[in-house]
């Protein structure tokens, strides 16, 4: 677990960053499957694996179109010709990248596996998920905020789905009773 968050946060570049990021849901959904025997926990592990999946796959189309778009995928070269594309293209890049960090930090509308996530043993539980996935999507917008601070239309797209999922995620969190369910709606 360890190896693939550092892969995550100190590579070079965004296809280091995707195979940390992939470790790192792996473990999540290894984790949320841990009492393979109970159907709860399985259906918790599957829906994790795809909520997961559908924001894998766009932050793999936004690498792509970076690649396509700047030729490369390293850090250095990517943001010291972001400001070369097409506002639109910028626009593209950033939202898509923002579609991976809402899987990884259950923002809205990806949002239904994280309480579900809670299956998996305590300690551990509240370190991959409230410590790790939900930093991982935070961290990959904050190292990506060249894209953001050019694209105002991305920017006010990430503000408004974090302020509406935190509303929304504390709405729901006053009423449960699963204590472990309230925490993982107050991340």
């Amino acid at each position: 677990f360890v190896f693939f968050m550092l892969l995550l946060v100190l590579g070079n570049n965004y296809l280091v960053m995707f195979v940390g990021w992939e470790g790192v849901g792996l473990c999540s959904y290894l984790l949320i499957g841990f009492w393979y025997k109970n159907t709860d926990y399985n259906n918790a592990a599957r829906k994790a694996f795809v909520m997961n999946r559908i924001g894998d796959l766009g932050f793999l189309l936004g690498v792509i179109l970076m690649f396509i778009t700047y030729g490369s995928i390293s850090y250095n070269e990517v943001f010291s010709n972001a400001g070369t594309a097409s506002t639109a293209v910028v626009t593209t890049i950033a939202l898509l990248l923002f579609v991976g960090a809402m899987g990884k930090s259950a923002q809205i509308p990806l949002y239904t596996w994280l309480p579900d996530a809670m299956a998996g043993p305590t300690p551990v539980s509240a370190l991959i998920h409230a410590a790790t996935m939900v930093t991982a999507g935070i961290y990959m917008v904050t190292r990506s905020n060249v894209f953001y601070s050019i694209s105002e239309v991305a920017a006010q797209t990430v503000a408004i789905i974090g302020v509406t999922t935190a509303l929304f995620a504390a709405t729901i969190g006053l009423l449960q009773n699963d204590i472990k369910k309230i925490l993982a709606y107050s991340t």
